[in-house]
């Protein structure tokens, strides 16, 4: 599944695509659903209105127009792209037709993804109760300390909470976990606020890197201009099932929260 890294390079990608506000002049819907039912009549409101800007909040992509924002979540297997007359694939979901002969394509041969409307993020149930965006100046040791406080869930699990912080997922988490040597079955509650401190920048670092690298090619994501990423070669414990990259010794794997976790015991106390 797309995690924050990838979502955030579609974001741009869109942003680019979109940077002269275009009109948005039709919602073609080739089915009633994805995840969950698609609230037409909604969305259909935005039509006449300009395309203002594409934020992110999470794993969710907000194109803003003024009179709200139609919010799209990738699910595992979603991708947007530009599709010019004739570009029609299976499993093609949802066309965006915009001003200037613009067309938008939303993909998805899962259907795990979401389109919905929003006009307050603040009061939509799929936005409301998110944590700190991780990037943001108000994630910090001291933040990430005081809310694993009393939480006897594994750190790793625990970091994968979007209401602890949101968009750190199987990935990142584990990476991160590595790189500030702290062992990610370790009782969450028991993360020092020292320790706290150096993972909350190794999870900045990690994820920084992996954008500028255009996300991690995993799953079926692809960049809205069709480009792969290749941050995935820069792994240093996820998915290996070899030596360790720092001391050789055999990297463990166990499921956590229904998902693998990878760790070196020796580097990761």
């Amino acid at each position: 599944m797309p995690e924050l890294p990838e979502v955030e390079v579609v974001r741009r990608g869109l942003e680019t695509i979109l940077k002269d506000q275009p009109i948005l002049e039709k919602v073609e819907l080739m089915r009633k659903d994805l995840r969950e039912p698609i609230p037409a009549k909604k969305i259909s409101t935005l039509v006449g209105q300009p395309l203002t800007s594409i934020e992110r909040r999470a794993k969710y992509l907000l194109l803003w127009t003024p009179k709200g924002a139609m919010l799209s979540h990738l699910g595992m297997t979603g991708t947007w792209r530009v599709a010019v007359p004739g570009d029609e694939r299976l499993h093609d979901h949802i066309y965006l037709h915009f001003s200037e002969n613009l067309r938008l394509a939303y993909r998805d041969p899962r259907r795990f993804g979401c389109f919905d409307f929003v006009q307050d993020p603040l009061k939509h149930p799929k936005l409301a109760d998110l944590g700190p965006e991780p990037l943001e100046a108000e994630f910090n040791g001291p933040l990430l300390w005081e809310k694993l406080r009393g939480k006897d869930v594994a750190l790793k699990v625990a970091l994968m909470d979007q209401k602890v912080v949101v968009g750190v997922g199987n990935i990142y988490a584990s990476e991160a976990l590595f790189a500030a040597g702290i062992k990610p079955t370790l009782p969450a509650r028991k993360l020092s606020l020292e320790r706290a401190s150096l993972l909350v920048g190794e999870i900045k670092k990690i994820l920084s890197q992996s954008i500028k690298a255009g996300g991690s090619s995993i799953s079926d994501f692809a960049q809205a201009s069709g480009e792969s990423g290749y941050f995935q070669t820069s792994f240093r414990v996820y998915g290996r099932d070899k030596e360790c990259v720092t001391c050789g010794q055999q990297v463990k794997s166990q499921v956590l929260g229904g998902r693998n976790t990878f760790w070196c015991s020796r580097c990761q106390k």
